[in-house]
């Protein structure tokens, strides 16, 4: 395990765009659903047994053989119901693998927009990382994305969030050994794990005329 190079692919520092994502909590805020720090530990968690899973699983099959880009991305796509959370996946996808260009040398994908998810998993193998690897990034990266955002959009504690993120690490391992260990299952027998008011809310996020996250 290279414990530096999978800081480095965690790190929300890294320039693939994440920051301009709230992971769905920006519409669950406005909904009244998330509202203080209890209430962001239950979206955070949901996140991970959702959105979490399913990205942790295709992300790890795609560090195991990239060569299945294509048919993880497309089951990717039959995951995503809402358009608007496809376009946010590719967005994050694009700016993930450009990122991950300067860094490494990495196998030719399908797509120039793949999945985030996918494009982790191949950043990850070129990386010489291993599928549970690229799995625990890619579920710390589910939570930690729209814990940064609650930040900005309730005012809340950094130092509560962090610490709830802290309290969440051992879920995130768990969540990620399970993904790791079907990667390579066939991609129809994936975690397919979903959120609908995820899904509605995202809808509804992409028409509003103001918003400081783009999902």
């Amino acid at each position: 395990m290279s414990l530096a190079t999978l800081l480095l692919l965690a790190d929300g520092r890294l320039p693939s765009g994440g920051h301009a994502h709230s992971g769905g909590l920006e519409p669950q805020i406005a909904a009244g659903r998330v509202r203080d720090i209890r209430e962001l530990d239950g979206f955070l968690r949901g996140r991970l047994a959702t959105g979490g899973l399913v990205s942790a699983a295709f992300a790890a099959a795609a560090c195991g053989d990239v060569g299945r880009a294509a048919e993880l991305d497309a089951g990717l796509d039959a995951r995503t119901p809402s358009p608007a959370l496809r376009k946010a996946s590719r967005a994050q996808g694009r700016a993930l693998l450009r990122a991950g260009r300067a860094m490494w040398r990495l196998a030719s994908l399908p797509s120039r927009e793949p999945h985030q998810p996918v494009a982790l998993g191949a950043l990850a193998s070129a990386a010489g990382l291993t599928p549970v690897e690229a799995a625990v990034a890619a579920a710390h990266g589910t939570i930690t994305g729209s814990a940064s955002a609650a930040v900005r959009l309730l005012g809340l504690d950094p130092y509560a969030v962090h610490a709830l993120l802290a309290r969440l690490a051992p879920e995130c391992d768990r969540i990620a050994a399970l993904a790791a260990e079907r990667h390579g299952d066939p991609v129809d027998d994936l975690p397919a794990a979903g959120a609908p008011l995820l899904d509605i809310g995202a809808e509804h996020h992409a028409t509003w005329e103001v918003r400081l996250f783009a999902s």
